[in-house]
């Protein structure tokens, strides 16, 4: 077996999500589901209200008045909205252990994960486009595949790095080089597993190299550059550092200047910190 195949061999050990939030996330994907049942599946279990009401009631997500039932977040926020808090409670608890091979320390991940999907978000504000719904839970589980690699196979990125340095190209390009697969396409690997939207699964997918994706897709460039901007922050920065290529075409497309992004990181460092709290609390 090679060590591509058995990376995704090991995927498949990884835990999937509790059955609530793997029955949750079917229904919201189902145009002709009922609401009421989505609200009834939710509240079977504790504590998945507990998280979705903390988050409903939080600044970023929150409404102008106190919402007191999950039946009242699903009817006030509507699918979409109820999606993120649903996925965002799935994901902290993957994404909030320490990730041994990339050297990253306890909540570290989830913070990096927490301001690229907010930072995708409010690019997309900032630059008044009409981003897709599922921008924010892509940017949530972008770096996911680090968990595989990093936590249930311990990988050295020692020999990745120094391969980065010597011949001078990207640590993805390296790490597929090293392990014959980079942790983007293991986390595709891993949300195919989880049964996730094939529209989020893209742009994890291709998020590190977007000009690999055959067409344009919005939510991919506006993740894309909130990544990179999030590593330039040093916001949850592993081992793999600042070892990535932003690409250009992208930022063409966006039309993304320095001023719009340093406005973006004013708009959001407040709600990192907040949501942080909230998804590991």
């Amino acid at each position: 077996m090679s060590q591509r195949d058995a990376i995704l061999k090991a995927v498949h050990k990884v835990e999937k999500m509790p059955i609530s939030i793997q029955r949750a996330i079917a229904l919201l994907n189902d145009p002709d589901a009922d609401l009421v049942e989505l609200a009834q599946v939710l509240e079977h279990d504790p504590g998945l209200t507990s998280n979705i009401l903390r988050m409903a009631n939080s600044s970023y997500f929150g409404g102008v008045r106190s919402i007191t039932s999950v039946r009242e977040a699903v009817v006030r926020m509507g699918a979409q909205h109820v999606f993120k808090l649903v996925m965002a409670s799935g994901v902290a608890a993957h994404t909030s252990q320490k990730v041994i091979g990339y050297g990253l320390e306890p909540g570290a991940l989830l913070e990096h994960s927490i301001t690229v999907a907010l930072a995708a978000e409010e690019l997309g504000r900032q630059l008044s486009l009409k981003t897709p719904d599922h921008t924010f839970t892509a940017g949530l589980l972008s770096d996911i595949g680090k968990v595989v690699l990093g936590t249930f196979l311990e990988v050295d990125v020692q020999p990745i790095l120094k391969l980065v340095r010597e011949e001078g190209i990207s640590f993805e390009k390296a790490e597929k080089a090293v392990l014959g697969i980079s942790h983007d396409e293991v986390a595709a690997a891993l949300l195919e597993f989880w049964g996730l939207p094939q529209p989020i699964i893209n742009v994890v997918r291709y998020r590190l190299d977007p000009d690999a994706f055959e067409g344009v897709d919005l939510a991919l460039d506006l993740v894309h550059v909130a990544d990179i901007l999030a590593k330039n922050t040093g916001v949850g920065l592993g081992r793999d550092g600042m070892f990535y290529e932003p690409s250009t075409a992208v930022a063409d497309r966006l039309k993304v200047t320095t001023r719009i992004l340093d406005t973006v990181l004013v708009e959001i460092m407040e709600h990192v910190a907040e949501l942080k709290t909230l998804f590991i609390s």
